[in-house]
């Protein structure tokens, strides 16, 4: 039988949504309760935190990707994490053009420059890796 959490398992469109989508509903709880956000006094300060809005984002997101990875058939995954990925690279790319040391705001969300930038770009390409792996539209 094969690690559930290896490499393979976590490039892989289950993997993604089952690992990611867990680490977006932690973060949103940790932000909800000012771990890592709304409040500057949170654990990275002023350089990057999670509002209100990026903690809706996340919860809503891990909370629909660890649905989908126990409800949705393999084919329908590997879809929604090729989108989501593209999402997420294009997300990034924006933060970068609209970039200001500030931050840049997207849909109620202040992205915050160079932290939010660099996780929706790491992210993203972690999505379209697992959804174009060869032999990604199958379980493991």
């Amino acid at each position: 039988m094969k690690n559930k959490m290896g490499l393979n398992f976590l490039l892989s469109p289950e993997g993604f949504l089952k690992v990611g989508g867990a680490v977006l509903v932690l973060v949103a709880i940790l932000g909800f309760i000012g771990v890592i956000g709304p409040a500057t006094n949170s654990l990275f300060g002023s350089f990057w935190y999670f509002d209100n809005a990026e903690n809706w984002a996340h919860l809503v997101l891990g909370v629909v990707g660890l649905i989908a990875a126990f409800a949705f058939p393999a084919a329908f995954n590997k879809i929604l994490v090729v989108v989501l990925g593209f999402i997420g690279v294009l997300v990034g790319l924006y933060s970068v053009l609209g970039s200001v040391p500030e931050g840049t705001n997207f849909l109620g969300a202040n992205l915050q420059n160079p932290a939010d930038t660099l996780l929706h770009l790491v992210v993203g390409a972690w999505a379209l890796v697992a959804g174009f792996k060869k032999g990604s539209s199958t379980t493991m």
